[in-house]
């Protein structure tokens, strides 16, 4: 579900959205649907900004009092964070968000196409 971004959705509209061609190419080359969200519709798309809001706490919360002097060190910093992060036990599912990931989407990937 994307948010409206300009290069997956050429024209927002509430009834019929106007899809970037090459993003609806990549989208049926990983057989799935585009289905942009609706503009100031948060609840559209929950899960995602909860995630995001999670990941942003959880790790602002770590490198708050930290400072970097290059932008590897930075990467190699959230790396760890977020490997850390995703194996955390899920409070309201059994398993961590690796373990979903290793047994839900991992099994579903696709090679990325070949006029990429």
């Amino acid at each position: 579900m994307p948010d409206n971004l300009r290069s997956g959705v050429s024209k927002a509209s509430r009834y019929e959205p106007d899809v970037n061609p090459t993003y609806q190419d990549l989208a049926e080359h990983y057989g799935v649907a585009v289905l942009p969200a609706r503009a100031r519709r948060p609840k559209d798309k929950a899960k995602v900004e909860n995630g995001v809001l999670v990941v942003t706490r959880w790790v602002l919360a770590r490198l708050r009092h930290q400072r970097f002097f290059s932008l590897n060190e930075l990467n190699r910093s959230l790396r760890t964070l977020l490997a850390d992060l995703n194996q955390r036990p899920l409070k309201k599912l059994p398993g961590s968000r690796a373990s979903a990931f290793a047994e839900m989407d991992q099994p579903a990937l696709r090679a990325p196409p070949e006029w990429r």
